[in-house]
């Protein structure tokens, strides 16, 4: 499968896992807070720093009664209307190009999720690199031909989609004029729990559908991230705030600064050991043979006397016959007078 290349930045199998960090609503509505997050989120060594492009009445209608409020007692939004948790959410659209532009500033890829035909006019306007649709978007097909008539690489989250639904995604992505697509799973739950992750959907949809694959993880911590690796994630995205503690709408489940750091460091760990299928013996072990177990004297003995259990061990360094051999060797005599420790070989038999 050809790389996908994003602002020369190569996505792939051959290539480390391209890590986003999602700033979403932890700027809080300070944009002083929302360039911190970019300038620790590059210190961190990730590669893309994601925002979200969209206004309260470009997602829902200012209804606060009925479906359009939130009183799911599990829900982190309860008590919220969705529009009021847009408008503590949405990152203003001024504040676009600062964001792209420190993001350009630190050598980290800026971009966005547009969530109707106005955002991706507007990203497009600031010459955004690539596109990421949101899970609970990946159905709009209007908003996908859209995006994909960018001709731009499109990142696309699979929560909630059924086969049938991702593949008439794909194919309009594709129809429309983008021929560059990252399907990444998600679990639209927030948080995630690793047991309703099912990560073995990620080799699954790579040959399903012939694209790249990633992650969009909303579980605690770095270990499905780092295990999605090693069944080939290209891509890993999490959300990223400066603390939890400072709160705000997605802070709950998004990764503090240290521990996106590890995350980092522990996919690229994961892809180095992917390798390639190998059995015997690699270069770096050579040295480690010697510590395998062979055959030694283990006492003082005369010529003519017999190889018993007593004075033939199987025991570490590896310099003498294998231990296959120990069999063989019982009851046989010797040729010559050896010295406890002395490695077995052909040569000291009668």
């Amino acid at each position: 499968m050809k790389a996908i290349e994003i602002q020369g930045q190569k996505i792939g199998a051959s290539y480390v896992p391209f890590v986003i960090a999602e700033m979403s609503g932890n700027h809080n509505q300070s944009l002083e807070r929302a360039l911190k997050i970019v300038e620790v989120a590059a210190k961190t060594g990730v590669h893309g720093l994601k925002i979200q492009t969209y206004t309260a009445d470009t997602m829902t209608l200012d209804i606060s009664e009925g479906e359009f409020f939130i009183d799911d007692p599990q829900s982190l939004w309860k008590g919220n209307s969705l529009y009021s948790l847009y408008q503590q959410a949405y990152t203003p659209w001024e504040w676009h190009m600062p964001i792209f532009a420190r993001c350009k500033e630190l050598g980290i890829i800026g971009f966005s999720t547009p969530f109707d035909a106005t955002a991706v006019d507007f990203l497009e306007s600031l010459d955004v690199p690539c596109y990421k649709i949101a899970s609970f978007e990946n159905t709009d097909l209007p908003l996908i031909r859209k995006v994909a008539n960018t001709g731009k690489p499109m990142i696309i989250s699979t929560g909630m989609a059924t086969i049938g639904e991702i593949d008439e995604t794909v194919r309009t992505a594709q129809e429309s004029g983008c021929q560059d697509i990252i399907l990444l799973k998600c679990t639209s739950s927030y948080p995630a729990l690793p047991q309703n992750t099912n990560i073995l959907t990620i080799p699954h949809l790579r040959d399903l559908f012939g694209t790249e694959v990633g992650l969009s993880d909303h579980t605690m911590g770095i270990g499905v991230s780092v295990a999605s690796v090693a069944l080939g994630a290209t891509v890993i995205e999490k959300h990223f705030t400066l603390s939890r503690a400072d709160g705000g709408v997605d802070s709950a489940f998004s990764m503090e600064p240290e521990e996106m750091q590890q995350l980092v460091i522990e996919t690229e760990r994961a892809w180095t050991s992917l390798g390639k299928i190998s059995y015997g013996i690699t270069e770096s072990e050579r040295k480690s043979l010697m510590f395998r177990r062979s055959l030694y004297i283990s006492q003082n003995m005369k010529k003519g006397d017999m190889l018993t259990p007593e004075n033939l061990r199987t025991v570490r360094p590896g310099l003498g016959l294998a231990p296959k051999y120990y069999d063989v060797l019982l009851g046989k005599t010797i040729n010559q007078d050896v010295k406890m420790g002395t490695p077995v070989n052909w040569d000291i038999l009668a």
